[in-house]
């Protein structure tokens, strides 16, 4: 897949295990609980290990739309991002201004901590049944828009766990920036 220069920052969409990453944070798609789940909510808790969840108990959740952060423990990644996204029921209760808000939040908690790299799942496309193909335009165009107020940030990864996921993000992502070699 193709990478994206947008000003300083690069990206670019991937299709693998996130857990596996060396940035400075992975995002995570977790229930407002943050104690862990399913799909890569449950993946991220059992690569970071039990000091994860412990760290989570301590936030006291995490409401739709927000985010909030942790150390990445066992993970490569350096730090967690735990970020809850919409329940999609049709489209009727602001579920892409809540996802829109999921990639906004998480931005700012990058800037706001020094963070330079940062890797997304597809948030709300798995459980939560958000329309793939919806849920990466509103990622992408979130996450462009945002890089506007978080100039720390230099590398950003879509990080996808199937190939049709990631090719609706570049997809999206093709429409931005100029290629990088």
């Amino acid at each position: 897949m193709t990478a994206r220069q947008i000003g300083k920052a690069r990206l670019e969409v991937i299709v693998t295990d996130i857990t596996t990453l060396r940035v400075d944070a992975i995002v995570n798609a977790a229930n407002s609980s943050l104690l862990g789940g399913g799909g890569v909510d449950g993946a991220i808790h059992r690569a970071a290990g039990p000091e994860l969840v412990a760290e989570c108990r301590m936030l006291h959740g995490c409401k739709t739309g927000q985010a909030k952060i942790t150390k990445g423990y066992r993970l490569p990644a350096k730090h967690v991002i735990h970020t809850v996204g919409p329940v999609w029921n049709g489209g009727k209760l602001d579920e892409d201004g809540l996802l829109a808000s999921c990639y906004r939040c998480s931005m700012e908690l990058c800037e706001k901590h020094g963070l330079a790299s940062v890797a997304f799942p597809a948030i709300s496309t798995g459980i939560y049944r958000f329309p793939a193909d919806r849920a990466a335009a509103i990622a992408v165009r979130t996450v462009v828009d945002a890089l506007a107020s978080a100039p720390g940030v230099t590398q950003v990864i879509f990080c996808c766990f199937s190939a049709p996921s990631g090719e609706l993000h570049q997809a999206v992502l093709d429409a931005f920036g100029s290629p990088c070699a």
